[in-house]
């Protein structure tokens, strides 16, 4: 099991309707926090034994479950000892006070009764305070991807050519790589004008070295992206991340 103290809890959005998936998943992705969006309870449950320190957020407007069907979805899943310390919140665009109050003091949802109004701004403003509360970032700051991807790699410049590194992992702040020749770089030095390649995305970055070590043979090297990396280099990495972890657990709710 994950130590979610140290590297933060999944987030699963539950049939998320069309204008939370594309704004509020959105600008929580930004936030770096880790979120999947799920088109399937069933297999979802299966998942969240594996993961039991997750939150999940349930659209009970979602017409394709009936409300008593997710009521009774909640109340097992925390009811299971395997999932029983799952978080769950609930969102809708009905404000009905009954329904509200039957979540929040009757089933006791953790996660709070979001209502999904036209401000969306203070709904996510509104999730994010619920995330913090229930310490859905652990101790990291930024989601870190590991890759043995081909087509995921950065060129820099040396001496008037450019040379190839394979990424090893990255994140919005930085990346750590290998040469297929070690290029002997010292600690603090800045390297201007690195392409990274992030599968079919290309763009230009600088960084500066903070450090290296030796896995298997190879040295590695640690970059840290400088504060003048342009946020729309840093918006592409979060998405590339966010593809790669969304496939993976697509992969897994398949299973």
């Amino acid at each position: 099991m994950e130590n979610t103290a140290i590297t933060g809890k999944k987030i699963f959005f539950l049939y998320p309707q069309t204008i939370v998936l594309n704004e509020v998943v959105h600008d929580l992705i930004l936030q770096e926090f880790e979120v999947y969006t799920v088109q399937d309870h069933s297999t979802l449950r299966r998942v969240l034994k594996r993961f039991p320190d997750s939150i999940v957020f349930v659209n009970l407007d979602e017409k394709t479950v009936p409300e008593q069907e997710w009521e009774a979805w909640i109340r097992d899943i925390m009811a299971d000892p395997d999932t029983g310390e799952v978080g769950i919140g609930v969102l809708s665009s009905n404000a009905d006070d009954e329904v509200k109050e039957k979540y929040l003091t009757q089933i006791n949802v953790t996660c709070g009764f979001i209502h999904i109004s036209t401000d969306l701004k203070k709904t996510v403003a509104h999730i994010a305070r619920i995330l913090i509360q229930q310490n859905a970032m652990g101790r990291r700051k930024y989601i870190r991807i590991t890759t043995n991807d081909a087509m995921t790699t950065a060129n820099m410049p040396v001496d008037g050519r450019f040379i190839s590194a394979s990424i090893h992992d990255i994140s919005s702040a930085g990346f750590s790589c290998t040469f297929l020749h070690d290029p002997g770089f010292q600690k603090g030095l800045l390297i201007t004008d690195i392409q990274l390649k992030l599968q079919t995305m290309l763009m230009r970055t600088e960084a500066i070295v903070v450090g290296s070590h030796t896995d298997e043979s190879m040295q590695v090297y640690v970059f840290v992206f400088t504060p003048r990396t342009d946020s729309e280099v840093r918006f592409k990495i979060r998405r590339y991340i966010q593809t790669v972890i969304q496939s993976n657990m697509d992969k897994e709710l398949k299973k």
